[in-house]
């Protein structure tokens, strides 16, 4: 049942379900909850399982022109404060691994842990920048449609395409409800967020980086040997996943994510 929080000018959408320990899932660009739905079922048999919809998708509110990386993290946090919630392991998918990490460096004592979930520290190099202007033209011009099928389809393994075809839909189905506004205000906060590596290097909290072996947006191999970890992380490949391994190996997905809150 979708449940939702009043938070400065707009309302914050999102799912409570489960019992225990705290997770709280912040889904990518182009995203809602719904995208966790499996996954997210599966893990409320084993924690409380809060899932967000940032602002600007799914039914949360556009707030602005641009959603930051550190505004996204603070609504989460005071989503948690008001249901009475201190600490919470966050797992970040993509866009959501982003705000997991402005909620690391702002509310360090909120979390037992956290997990980037195909996703990764650095700022968006030149061209990355290029590609967001561009969208936000396309949007802009009224045709966003136009935008988000690639960029849904680039998100499966392209040997997954075929077995995953009903995933695909749903994804395509989530981005095209997703408000012209909302994408806009969120690849501004996308293009102007800061490099975290620092922080995630620091070791603060205990961390979980699952990366997908096939991933089209995050190169697996490469992406490992530029952050140097410390002794309280863990890094978990998903061999036959792209950026979408909580769907495509969501059974494994959901046995790793569980062991790591369990020992947290």
């Amino acid at each position: 049942m979708k449940n939702f929080f009043q938070y400065k000018t707009g309302k914050i959408c999102y799912t409570d379900n489960g019992n225990g320990e705290v997770i709280v899932l912040l889904h990518g660009y182009l995203e809602s909850s719904e995208i966790w739905n499996g996954f997210g079922e599966k893990l409320e048999s084993r924690f409380r399982v809060i899932a967000v919809d940032l602002p600007g998708h799914g039914s949360s509110d556009v707030y602005g022109e641009t959603h930051s990386m550190e505004f996204m993290a603070t609504a989460v946090r005071e989503l948690l404060s008001a249901k009475g919630i201190n600490k919470a392991c966050l797992v970040g998918h993509s866009l959501g691994g982003y705000v997991t990490l402005a909620f690391l460096d702002l509310f360090p004592q909120n979390l037992t842990g956290f997990s980037l979930f195909h996703s990764q520290p650095f700022p968006d190099p030149p061209a990355a920048l290029e590609k967001r202007r561009r969208e936000i033209n396309v949007v802009k011009g009224g045709k966003k449609d136009l935008m988000y099928t690639d960029n849904v389809i680039n998100m499966f393994a392209s040997s997954n395409l075929k077995k995953f075809h009903e995933a695909l839909q749903k994804s395509k189905d989530i981005a095209s409800r997703t408000p012209g506004e909302g994408i806009i205000a969120v690849l501004n906060g996308m293009m102007t967020r800061p490099s975290r590596q620092s922080i995630m290097e620091e070791g603060r909290v205990p961390c979980l980086w699952i990366l997908g072996a096939m991933d089209n947006y995050i190169p697996c191999e490469s992406i490992q040997t530029k952050v140097k970890l410390p002794p309280n992380a863990s890094v978990a490949i998903l061999k036959n996943s792209g950026h979408l391994g909580f769907v495509e190996e969501e059974d494994l997905s959901v046995n790793i994510v569980s062991d790591f809150v369990k020992n947290l």
